[in-house]
């Protein structure tokens, strides 16, 4: 008895704590996860940009402090140094980031994991909850997406983590982009235009340099002689331009048929750069003018 006590008078701090917290400002909160911090930059920062220039909140967040992720450094000042860095690219994209403090290589979908994701999505109020797929060459990369899947109802569920006020309405979950066949390949729902924002996007890039100019996990001192000194900056950020024009000009011709479906024959076949998402079939299930309140971007449909 004096458990359920407890339970209930712990669920009644987190339904004040969540009225409280519900009198906002009335904009979208976008919470997006990656496995190391520079996955949820690469894969939706320029999106993340265009909801921040409208006064929507978003975070950012690394679900291991990736300090494995380096091929010549790696520890504690490794995790330093990237959590340092996606906070600079997050303050120049007017942005929230968060790192959490798990290994990189060592995330597993359990239990105290999954309170953890939960937790995050509860507290940030999330409207729209976007992760990696759950199956990719990483296994944190498919451990984030297993772990925020499985998050996907609990965040609505009062007794789970009765500690956080749980979600009344629950968000719209969605996949990031990749490029993995099996065991379907990704099939976006939503394309999104990043030309008015792909130079902002570059900016904070540019500022990951363990990853951007060294090549992470997967760089060598035979890789950093193939990029331009940190002395010489115009040929460094014209290198990195080089780059991320064919990543994201080859997913804006990729799924130009999705382009033209959100902004029209016109508009849509002249956009150079864009960011995809696929829908989950979990969370809620969004109509179409739902997305496009989720995705303001758009021009009216007609």
């Amino acid at each position: 008895m004096h458990h359920r006590l407890l339970t209930l008078l712990l669920i009644a701090c987190a339904l004040f704590t969540s009225a409280l917290r519900a009198a906002d400002d009335g904009k979208l909160h976008i919470v997006v996860f990656g496995a190391h911090p520079d996955d949820p930059q690469f894969k939706a920062g320029g999106t993340a940009i265009k909801w921040a220039k409208q006064g929507h909140h978003v975070k950012l967040v690394a679900v291991t402090n990736g300090d494995i992720g380096h091929w010549k450094e790696a520890g504690g000042p490794l995790a330093q140094r990237r959590k340092a860095e996606v906070e600079a690219t997050g303050k120049v994209w007017g942005i929230e980031t968060e790192v959490l403090d798990i290994h990189d290589g060592e995330l597993l979908p359990t239990l105290e994991n999954r309170k953890l994701i939960t937790k995050v999505i509860r507290e940030f109020n999330a409207d729209l909850v976007i992760s990696h797929r759950p199956w990719d060459y990483h296994p944190d990369h498919r451990y984030v997406g297993v772990l925020v899947q499985d998050a996907a109802f609990m965040v609505t569920v009062p007794f789970f983590c009765p500690d956080i006020p749980f979600l009344k309405k629950n968000p719209v979950f969605m996949y990031s982009s990749d490029g993995f066949q099996k065991p379907y390949p990704f099939k976006p729902d939503v394309a999104i235009a990043l030309d008015d924002v792909f130079d902002q996007k570059l900016e904070g890039l540019h500022l990951m340099p363990s990853q951007v100019y060294e090549g992470g996990a997967s760089g060598s001192a035979e890789y950093v002689k193939t990029v331009p000194p940190e002395s010489d900056e115009t040929m460094r950020r014209a290198w990195l331009r080089r780059r991320w024009e064919v990543r994201q000009s080859g997913e804006a011709n990729k799924y130009r048929d999705l382009l033209v479906k959100w902004y029209g024959d016109e508009q849509g076949k002249a956009v150079k750069f864009a960011e995809t998402f696929e829908l989950c079939e979990y969370g809620a299930r969004p109509s179409e003018g739902q997305l496009r309140e989720l995705f303001p971007f758009f021009p009216p449909a007609k």
